[in-house]
């Protein structure tokens, strides 16, 4: 069974965990394959890679008989291996050796169990959708996808006024520092932290949602998720920034841009008692008494 895996850098309080990850996977009867600068990190800080394995460093390495592929690291990593994935369906399996793990969500005590559940095929399977991002001239043709949001943010100090439609009807001019379109994965990222709402991920919905709004009327916006969203950005600079999940661009005001639905799901590895209520309530600390 060929199995990637895939991460950056590792701090040095979870190597313990990374540890742990390879002797228990190292037991399986696997064909590994290991991002090249990432092995080449563990390498640098001593972790043992003596057992078989080969490298990958680019997505067309990453093959549709891939049975699965582990992400190490925080969310950012796993957002990050997705362009690795793009649409070959491969389960992604998140060991999170970074801080809140919402989408790597197999803590480090859990790695053991995990990984025999996973040998087992003790999981299922949670299809995420993504987001698409469309313009003339795109900077992001090699991905040009989000799983969490893609942002419409000001390149400067100075706000940005950012029309925008929804199947060609005006909706809003906004006049903030930005704007969030966040798939319902996202909807516990930047959105979350901008007032946005908390969106179950089987909801097949966008949620619009300002940043620092200048018109205190306007509130986050969710709309059916087939929807064509337009967004044409104006301001003092000329200049405005967008973002897909980890990926950047600064683009010019004079260059329209839409988002609307991806035309493939990415599929993470749910095990037992991992769902996404259990998530948010562990993360949050729903259900906790923290009055005092």
């Amino acid at each position: 069974m060929k199995v990637a895996i895939f991460g950056r850098r590792i701090d040095p309080s979870y190597r313990k965990g990374v540890d742990m990850f390879f002797a228990t996977i190292t037991r399986y009867d696997l064909e590994l394959y290991l991002h090249e600068q990432f092995a080449q990190h563990l390498s640098d800080v001593g972790v043992d890679l003596s057992f078989a394995h080969k490298l990958f460093s680019k997505a067309t390495d990453v093959t549709a008989n891939f049975r699965l592929f582990f992400s190490l690291g925080g969310d950012g990593t796993l957002l990050e291996s997705i362009r690795y994935v793009q649409d070959k369906q491969i389960p992604i399996a998140g060991i999170n050796t970074g801080r809140l793990g919402f989408l790597a969500n197999i803590a480090q005590d859990e790695i053991e169990d995990s990984i025999a559940q996973l040998m087992e095929g003790k999981y299922c399977i949670d299809r995420r959708t993504l987001l698409g991002f469309h313009c003339e001239h795109n900077p992001f043709l090699v991905f040009p996808y989000a799983l969490n949001e893609i942002t419409v943010q000001k390149y400067d100090t100075s706000l940005i006024t950012i029309e925008t439609t929804i199947d060609g009807e005006e909706i809003n001019r906004y006049w903030a520092d930005g704007l969030i379109l966040s798939t319902p994965t996202g909807s516990t990222a930047y959105s979350l932290s901008t007032g946005g709402p908390i969106v179950s991920p089987d909801v097949e919905a966008i949620i619009i949602t300002p940043i620092a709004s200048h018109n205190l009327s306007v509130r986050p916006l969710i709309i059916p998720h087939h929807r064509v969203i337009g967004l044409r950005a104006t301001s003092r600079s000329g200049k405005y920034m967008v973002t897909l999940d980890s990926q950047s661009s600064v683009f010019d005001c004079e260059h329209p841009i839409e988002v609307r639905l991806a035309p493939f799901v990415v599929d993470l590895v749910c095990l037992p008692d991992h769902s996404f209520f259990q998530t948010i309530r562990k993360k949050l600390m729903w259900g906790a008494d923290i009055r005092n």
